[in-house]
């Protein structure tokens, strides 16, 4: 499933597709902004969302050989809810 095609989910159970694209991009948009900014964000029985730092390390190029350096970085991160593991779980 694609954006779109979650945006065409919605709108089933919403009723209006400009309502369900806009909906569906202002949570995107917010745990986006949330997340960047450092803050989490949870949802109840589905998940959380969090700014994951990764430190700089030393890695290897498997082509050369040759060390190289990468540096300290920033990731997402999520972590399924219990709910929603049950679900995929049981299906």
């Amino acid at each position: 499933m694609n954006k779109r095609d979650l945006i065409d989910a919605v709108s089933d159970r919403m009723g209006d597709k400009k309502t369900a694209a806009e909906a569906v991009n202002a949570v995107l948009a917010t745990i986006q902004e949330t997340v960047a900014s450092g803050d989490k964000v949870s949802i109840s029985g589905f998940g959380v969302f969090e700014k994951q730092i990764r430190p700089a390390r030393t890695a290897r190029n498997p082509a050369t050989g040759e060390s190289v350096k990468v540096p300290k970085t920033s990731v997402p991160k999520f972590r399924a809810g219990a709910d929603f593991k049950a679900m995929v779980n049981a299906r």
